[in-house]
């Protein structure tokens, strides 16, 4: 008892790559679930006879609910623990995603997204945490380079079959595809991944969440990266939500297919997310978050083109540094929460997901109002606020490591 105790999963073994797989299948369900709306945006916009703001709401609110229920998901399973509350989610999630098939009512649609959230976020938070306890230190940063890799898939996938599905058979079928690919992915999901080895539960007392909350809130370096998380992600999700607009009118007239086709851009973050994770060694993560903040703006501002393969290779180098980004920043959450890891990831994806729920809502009005290159203007000043932020940790890393030599 006190090897298997002592056993912490090893990168390369086949317990790591178990492990992985089946994170990825459900960091996959998760963000497929999450996205692939977004090309159907038109189309919804146009049987509902709602706005494109109204009708972003299928997203936002998945995203709003989602990152709402994440501050209870992380600590709950600090109490109970971390792989019956994941399956549960993926289930759940993918049970509604059947239900909406046979919806009928817009607002209907939005009260089956908004529930759908707050199961999707069984997995996010717990799945860092699961990450940190179980596996080996020097193999924590390539198993959320490769977590983040399936969050990239997902996303990429998601969006290009809800584009396809719904070309050929109508956006119902998106979410019957939708909920039945789910369900094979929480089979695979319970079926690989190990048991928790080294999960000690903390008593459940709301005293005791709000006082770790507190505690990573006090964090000024914790709080940056909550900060960036909420940035990046504001960004993200506004700017696909709307690019589909963009892309769908003159003088492009995109089907929802072609569209969907767009997010293969995907793949590139698929690369460095995990590329992000073998930097440890020779770059700071504060210098990733800055250079993967500097490439996201380089691709944003390659949309600014009229050019459609301008405009793809903006997607590609927005993705890149997107994901780059986001996996420096889980890495540092990681490292950084000494105690209650759960309830640190939590806050991160708190920011996180609730910054994507405002991008997608709120970019919803600067698109109906001024169009895309408002957009892209927004975008900018937030990437260069995020910029100042990771400045700052940067200046604050050196001056530690200053300190220590002295």
């Amino acid at each position: 008892m006190e090897q298997e105790f002592n056993f912490y999963i090893k990168e390369k073994t086949s317990q790591f790559w178990k492990a992985t797989i089946a994170l990825s299948f459900g960091s996959f369900l998760v963000f497929s679930n999450l996205h692939f709306t977004q090309p159907l945006l038109p189309l919804i916009s146009r049987e509902f006879e709602v706005s494109p703001a109204m009708a972003s709401l299928t997203v936002s609110l998945v995203t709003l609910s989602l990152s709402l229920f994440l501050l209870f998901a992380g600590p709950f399973s600090d109490h109970i623990g971390r792989k019956n509350l994941m399956s549960f989610g993926l289930l759940s999630s993918s049970l509604f995603s059947l239900a909406i098939f046979f919806v009928s009512d817009f607002w209907v649609l939005l009260i089956l997204r908004t529930l759908q959230g707050v199961t999707l976020a069984c997995l996010p938070a717990i799945a860092y945490a699961y990450i940190a306890e179980e596996f080996e230190k020097r193999a924590i940063g390539v198993a959320i380079g490769l977590y983040i890799s399936g969050n990239t898939i997902g996303g990429m996938g998601g969006r290009i079959i809800g584009g396809f599905t719904s070309d050929l058979w109508g956006w119902r079928y998106a979410y019957l595809t939708m909920g039945l690919i789910g369900i094979f992915c929480f089979l695979l999901f319970v079926f690989y991944l190990p048991k928790s080895k080294h999960f000690s539960p903390n008593s459940l007392e709301l005293k005791q969440v709000i006082g770790h909350f507190i505690i990573h809130l006090k964090n000024r370096e914790l709080r940056s990266a909550y900060y960036i998380a909420g940035i990046i992600f504001f960004i993200f999700m506004g700017l696909f939500n709307y690019l589909s607009y963009h892309l769908h009118g003159a003088p492009y007239h995109l089907s929802s297919s072609l569209i969907g086709l767009l997010f293969l851009s995907y793949l590139a973050g698929t690369f460095s997310s995990t590329f992000s994770g073998k930097l440890d060694a020779i770059m700071s993560i504060p210098n990733r978050m800055c250079a993967g903040l500097l490439i996201m703006l380089v691709g944003v501002l390659l949309t600014l083109f009229s050019s459609l393969l301008m405009i793809l290779i903006g997607l590609i180098i927005v993705c890149f540094g997107f994901f780059f980004v986001h996996a420096a920043a889980t890495n540092w959450v990681s490292i950084l929460a000494k105690e209650a890891k759960g309830s640190a990831s939590s806050l991160y994806l708190f920011f996180y997901y609730a910054g994507g729920s405002l991008g997608s809502y709120v970019l919803g009005f600067v698109w109906e109002y001024f169009g895309w290159y408002a957009i892209v203007t927004v975008t900018i000043l937030l990437l260069l606020a995020g910029l100042k932020i990771t400045l700052g940790m940067v200046v604050v890393q050196k001056n530690e490591k200053v300190k220590m030599t002295l």
